[in-house]
């Protein structure tokens, strides 16, 4: 072993103050390294293409969520250019997520062939497709090979691969109705990103409760909202339009509350303590950490 190691043993066993120096100094150099050699000419390869190139191609793997909180960085970017997105399935997850759906993939082929319909209504979107080989200008991926703190707004995470201001106020995603559901509410609690601090209890004293998303989680919430109904949607176009139709969604981080999000409707989210990289923006609109302010909030909603 060399003598740097035993240097650096010693200062963590009696001088850890100096130690967690020089390791952050030591993480930030090798970040830096890395940055310069594999991302830096990336960001600058997708500038040259914007200041040439008329229609873009891009690509994301998943997950759902991260697909739709990309949307506004489409939105934005098709006011000058003509945009294609392809949707990457069957790439393998990096890292564990317990409770995942997809489960160790981002993005199963299922998965894509219900979201396709939804991404086709957009007038913002010129084709969308599974990947099968197209040369792509932007890789909506590369915001995971970065190596910056991603706890931040996902919304966010592509932007900066452009350098393109959104307004996230706007809504993202437009679609029609469906009137068996008008008057809805609409709530899902996956079991990934839940608050320790936060039930659902109070909602049996409410009426017109529907879950659309999986059934094992309607079967687990149905434990603590005795008259909660499901609706098994046949893909994400029927489900967003669903979302759109309902009086209002509460709920925690997952692919629903990204589509209530992504359309602006009447929305109250479960706030994550562990992952906070969503949040409200707009109107009617709230999270809370508290249950206090949960119920709160969700009687302001309510009402209206």
């Amino acid at each position: 072993m060399s003598s740097n190691f035993f240097q650096k043993l010693i200062l963590k066993i009696f001088n850890k103050k100096k130690y967690n120096k020089i390791k952050n100094k030591e993480n930030i150099n090798k970040n830096i390294e890395f940055y310069n050699s594999n991302i830096k000419n990336k960001i600058e390869e997708i500038s040259k293409i914007l200041d040439t190139k008329k229609e873009l191609n891009f690509v994301h793997s998943g997950h759902l969520g991260d697909i739709i909180y990309s949307l506004p960085l489409i939105k934005e970017l098709s006011k000058n250019y003509s945009c294609n997105y392809y949707l990457r399935i069957n790439k393998k997850l990096r890292y564990y997520h317990p409770g995942h759906p997809s489960g160790n993939i981002l993005l199963a082929k299922k998965s894509a062939e219900m979201l396709l319909p939804l991404l086709g209504k957009q007038k913002f979107i010129n084709e969308a497709k599974i990947f099968n080989n197209e040369d792509i200008d932007v890789d909506l991926d590369l915001f995971r090979d970065i190596p910056i703190n991603l706890n931040f707004h996902s919304i966010r995470w592509y932007s900066h691969l452009t350098g393109t201001n959104l307004d996230m106020n706007e809504n993202y995603l437009n679609v029609g109705t469906n009137d068996n559901f008008k008057g809805k509410i609409v709530i899902v609690r996956t079991q990934r990103y839940r608050s320790p601090y936060i039930n659902y209890k109070f909602l049996n004293n409410s009426k017109n409760l529907l879950h659309i998303g999986l059934k094992s989680e309607y079967e687990d919430l149905k434990k603590e909202i005795t008259n909660l109904e499901f609706h098994d949607c046949k893909d994400f176009l029927e489900m967003a339009e669903i979302i759109n139709s309902a009086k209002l969604f509460v709920g925690n981080l997952n692919f629903v509350y990204s589509l209530s999000e992504a359309l602006k409707i009447p929305r109250l989210l479960e706030a994550s303590t562990d992952f906070p990289v969503v949040f409200p923006l707009g109107a009617k609109a709230f999270d809370s950490y508290h249950q206090v302010h949960f119920e709160k909030f969700f009687n302001t909603l309510n009402k209206n």
